[in-house]
């Protein structure tokens, strides 16, 4: 719970100071129990209401910023849809074309910077956010999945770095717990972990035992494999996946722990190592790893980037999903092309297509040619027993979980709500701008 934000909430409401402070109290106290007194829960209320009167309506560049009127979970932020990748398309506005190898602009796993010949590549990844419970895993699989876009940027990953927040009332133990997790893949891959941060989430302001957190990677290559690359004429090749983070909040969420077991695993990364070892990477066009919003999310990110119509061919596809996972998937009406299944995507030449999987199958993991790139307009689609049909991204990936079918239903308008998201990352761009103009005068 955010105390600060309900006592904004509530003066917004024109409730009375002190029915505000006895609300708070009494939620305070609901939450932290028995180990505060009632006098305690008071005082605390009445501190916070203090920082809020103190600290609402202040305005100015550094204190307001210009509101979309559109809520993170109502335009699907984080959600791997079509509101999460308008969402980071406006943000690489607001960031603006860098002097990069691989900018945010292009929508990658990764970005990278050229330096002394090689390449520099840099990623973070944030943990599973219903992976609070179970720290280790939350731990694990972040850090799987960054090191995961270290390699398919054609880097081997020299660095880790975690950050970890947790509330105020969570045990100590979480962060322990979640550090094993990131070096237990850290030291499998040879990958050191170097420096970190941990804090509570909102300091003193939000209650119960929620976490969160991010962990980093850095990598050095010599041969990029951003998704730019490419071509028309270029074949699909994915390998198994087993899921890593959302699969198993699925399992766990869903009454499928079993599943779990199964997320657990290096294929992906042995894979890389397989490639990075080979003369066939520099045969390699683009390697993506298949997490957001699923095939559909990837693939149709990907004709974007590369401008370039992409066909998967779904004859294949089941069949690289571990049968377990897929099961459990299918149990739960949960369509499979829309959630994240931790596979690698492959693009490159046709005639280097049997190579590669020589290379890959050596790691003892499966690949199979799953799709095409061909010349025509930016768009995806889905090739179903010879017919085609269209192959986009939902407004969020496939609903995973039992909260997420509910979520999943109804919403407000997309196009209004885009509206308002557009005119608050101009906002935001144009007040960077005035910034920029008085940090560096003329």
């Amino acid at each position: 719970m955010d105390v600060e934000e309900f006592g904004r909430r509530r003066f917004a409401e024109g409730a009375a100071e002190d029915r505000i402070i006895a609300e708070l109290a009494e939620r305070i106290l609901a939450i932290k129990g028995q180990r505060i007194s009632p006098a305690y829960a008071e005082a605390f209320a009445r501190a916070v209401i203090e920082e809020v009167k103190h600290s609402s309506g202040l305005a100015g560049d550094l204190f307001a910023f210009t509101p979309a009127g559109v809520n993170m979970g109502e335009f699907g932020v984080g959600s791997r849809g079509r509101g999460d990748f308008y969402a980071h398309r406006q943000l690489a506005r607001i960031i603006g074309r860098p002097e990069a190898a691989v900018g945010v602009d292009e929508m990658d796993d990764a970005g990278a910077v050229a330096a002394g010949g090689s390449y520099i590549v840099c990623t973070v990844d944030g943990m599973h956010s219903r992976l609070s419970d179970f720290p280790f895993l939350a731990g694990f699989h972040v850090t799987r999945a960054t090191l995961r876009d270290v390699y398919v940027m054609g880097a081997r990953p020299v660095s880790l770095l975690s950050d970890i927040h947790v509330a105020d009332d969570g045990d100590v133990a979480k962060i322990f717990d979640y550090t094993a997790g990131v070096s237990a893949v850290g030291e499998a891959m040879g990958v050191p972990l170097v420096t970190g941060s941990t804090l509570r989430i909102g300091g003193d302001m939000v209650l119960g035992s929620r976490m969160t957190g991010c962990v980093g990677a850095v990598g050095v290559a010599e041969h990029l494999t951003a998704r730019k690359e490419i071509r028309p004429g270029d074949v699909l090749l994915m390998t198994e996946g087993a899921g890593g983070g959302t699969i198993a909040t699925a399992a766990i969420y869903s009454g499928f722990p079993e599943v779990v077991e199964h997320t657990i695993n290096l294929h992906f990364l042995d894979a890389c190592e397989a490639l990075l070892a080979s003369d066939v990477l520099n045969e390699i066009h683009a390697m993506t790893d298949v997490t957001n919003g699923g095939l559909r999310g990837d693939v149709y990110e990907m004709a974007e980037t590369a401008n370039c119509r992409i066909a998967v061919v779904e004859d294949d596809l089941r069949t690289l999903v571990q049968p377990d996972v897929l099961a459990m998937l299918d149990a739960l009406r949960i369509d499979y092309l829309g959630v994240s299944l931790d596979a690698l995507l492959i693009v490159a030449p046709e005639d280097a297509a049997p190579a590669i999987c020589r290379v890959v199958e050596s790691a003892g993991v499966a690949i199979k040619e799953i799709g095409y790139a061909e010349e025509g307009p930016p768009d995806s689609v889905l090739v179903v027993k010879g017919e085609e049909q269209p192959f986009v991204p939902r407004f969020r990936e496939s609903a995973y979980t039992p909260v997420k079918k509910v979520v999943d239903t109804g919403g407000r308008d997309f196009p209004e709500m885009k509206a308002g998201v557009d005119a608050a990352a101009e906002a935001a761009l144009a007040k960077k701008e005035r910034i920029l103009a008085r940090l560096r005068p003329t």
